[in-house]
């Protein structure tokens, strides 16, 4: 009943609006005829030439005010009216007067139109588009005269006068209650200093925000760069806080604004990930399209941070079918809940990937073309207490879907790895480095193309250090820190993700392909810049002590060991590492070590066979 009357409503209020504004545009056109004749005959207009005004404001209305309705010119926002609106507007009354001029030489001869002078003609067009464009803008028009300078609003310096800056500008103005006043932009670009954009002008650099925002009383900023690199971020961030700012937000980053609109609304809080991970990231659309469209795609471990992006990502280059696959029931459901509001086609799946007979069913029943392989078990502390799960899940899980791959004929198997398998010190890192070694040893003998993909910390994913660490400042707890030389490399998780399909487009069998992460960053930084996110001090509000390394842990992770280097590819994030054969015997003999049951449970035993298969596995 709500949902009727609210339609009801609707429905009302649109054609209050269509006749409130078809009645303004008669009188505006007959207006503009009117003043076309007026200022043709110099401010008055002979009687011979009354009859024409008639005739020619007619048929004006008669030809223009259809066209305005199919050009959709009375279903628009008077609030949000924007430059789309005036480009159909003229669009329309161009169409209009080609129809209109043929019109009246067609009907020249007649009594009415006899003698009309043609320069009226062009006076009108140009006058009509100036009303009835004003009309429309009138209400944006006021509220920002007017409405701006009664209310107290937040003055705010945009950083960034491209499109998104302009968008954000945009939104600010036409909002009913936007509580952002902006006062300017500062942009590096040479070209735009001093320029107006919608009234707001540019008044210099990123490097002066400081002093402008002294001289302006500026009050808060607003990021729109969201194709920059996190050097310049960080760079309006620091100027933003010697400048004494608190409220600085940001513009998403280029994986999350929509077909490039950008409005007040998507405005968030600065955050780590903004600091160290916006660095745009190019995929080559056509190849990652022709790798995954139409085919039917499975993806481990979906309800997962790096599975469930990977889902996200995939289902935008339309796979025929798409199988969530996770042993987490509710991840699951989520996943599957989520994509299904934009990708029909999404098959969950509740399993262990180390159940041999129901994953083989899977496979024999859906035929999957393409394999991401993200099911794992990552926790490097709880994995050294339990080796025995590690090898479970990340060896023996991995063969079962390797093994099923090959045979039920899929075309890829992406297996996901990390940095942590690189002169792996963890359980954990050894564990990933057999399963890049199984999938080099199955990719010698069959059809099915095997690829890895290392990279290393994922931003923001579940378990990672940032949320860790963004707890225990919101208890104001102690943040404990193993050294104040540790480094970890990181990135986006929609970063890591686009590269992984990168990836396995490019990739013909054999290779591990290695993301370049960039310059790694110290943990002690990362912790000192997040307190400062949170409005605290370091050291002060929030002390930071050091502690003993914990068991696997590194100082410093590595993408490669000495012996392999990096061979280019296309793409100037990924590199593939130059890798040495398998010893097949060598890793069958020692799997077949790993599951004699006196073996699989011992956690000596088990690190003892890990460093015989791994000669440069050091726990």
């Amino acid at each position: 009943m709500i949902d009727f009357t609210q339609k009801i409503l609707i429905e009302k209020r649109s054609l209050l609006r269509l006749l409130v504004f078809a009645l303004a545009d008669i009188i505006l056109i007959f207006l503009a005829v009117y003043l076309a004749f007026l200022l043709r005959f110099e401010g008055y207009i002979p009687s011979q030439h009354l009859s024409n005004v008639w005739g020619m404001g007619i048929l004006a209305l008669v030809i223009l005010i259809p066209i305005f309705y199919f050009s959709k010119l009375y279903s628009f926002s008077w609030m949000y009216v924007s430059t789309a609106e005036l480009i159909s507007l003229v669009r329309a009354t161009t169409f209009g007067f080609l129809i209109l001029t043929t019109a009246l030489l067609i009907l020249r001869d007649q009594p009415v139109f006899l003698g009309f002078p043609r320069s009226t003609l062009f006076i009108s067009y140009f006058l009509i588009i100036l009303f009835s464009g004003g009309i429309r803008f009138l209400k944006r028009i006021y509220l920002q005269l007017f409405k701006g300078e009664r209310e107290k609003k937040e003055r705010n310096l945009i950083v960034g006068a491209g499109d998104a800056g302009e968008q954000i500008l945009r939104s600010i103005q036409s909002a009913k209650h936007s509580p952002y006043l902006p006062i300017g932009f500062v942009d590096d670009a040479i070209a735009k200093q001093g320029i107006l954009i919608h009234g707001v002008k540019v008044l210099g650099r990123i490097r002066d925000i400081s002093r402008i925002v002294k001289k302006k009383n500026i009050e808060g900023l607003i990021i729109a760069l969201p194709s920059a690199g996190a050097q310049i971020i960080r760079e309006a961030v620091e100027q933003g806080r010697k400048a004494g700012l608190r409220r600085i937000k940001i513009v998403p980053s280029m994986d999350e604004v929509i077909n490039g609109r950008v409005s007040i609304a998507a405005l968030q809080e600065v955050d780590m990930e903004d600091l160290l991970g916006r660095e745009p990231v190019l995929l080559e659309e056509d190849l990652v399209k022709n790798f995954i469209r139409e085919k039917r795609v499975l993806v481990t471990g979906a309800a997962g941070s790096i599975g469930s992006e990977l889902c996200r990502q995939i289902i935008k280059f339309q796979p025929q079918t798409l199988f969530v696959l996770d042993q987490d029931e509710t991840g699951i459901f989520n996943i599957e809940q989520e994509l299904k509001s934009e990708f029909s086609q999404v098959v969950p799946f509740i399993a262990d990937i180390r159940d041999k007979d129901k994953i083989e069913d899977i496979f024999r029943t859906n035929k999957p073309q393409i394999i991401f392989h993200a099911a794992a078990y990552k926790h490097v502390p709880l994995m050294e207490e339990h080796p025995d799960e590690a090898v479970k899940n990340n060896i023996w899980g991995t063969r079962v879907i390797t093994g099923a791959a090959v045979q039920f004929g899929a075309e890829k198997f992406i297996f996901i790895s990390t940095d942590k398998a690189v002169n792996p010190s963890s359980v954990m890192g050894a564990t990933k480095r057999i399963g890049e070694m199984i999938c080099q040893t199955k990719n010698q003998k069959n059809t099915t193309k095997f690829i890895s993909v290392r990279f290393g910390n994922v931003l923001g994913s579940r378990g990672s250090i940032i949320p860790i660490l963004k707890e225990k400042i919101k208890k104001r707890e102690t943040i404990e820190i193993t050294h104040s030389k540790m480094k970890r490399y990181f990135m986006t998780t929609p970063e890591a993700c686009l590269l992984v399909l990168q990836a396995g487009a490019m990739g013909q069998g054999g290779e591990i392909f290695v993301l370049n992460m960039g310059d790694p960053v110290k943990i002690i930084d990362l912790a000192r810049e997040l307190i400062k996110l949170s409005g605290l001090e370091p050291d002060k509000d929030i002390p930071i002590v050091f502690t003993e390394p914990r068991p696997g842990e590194k100082f410093h992770e590595e993408l490669l060991t000495a012996e392999e280097g990096t061979l280019a590819t296309q793409h100037q994030k990924i590199f593939i590492a130059k890798l040495s054969e398998i010893d097949e015997e060598r890793l069958t003999s020692g799997l077949k070590k790993l599951e004699e049951p006196d073996n699989c449970e011992d956690k000596e035993t088990i690190i003892k066979i890990l460093k015989e298969l791994i000669p440069n596995y050091a726990p």
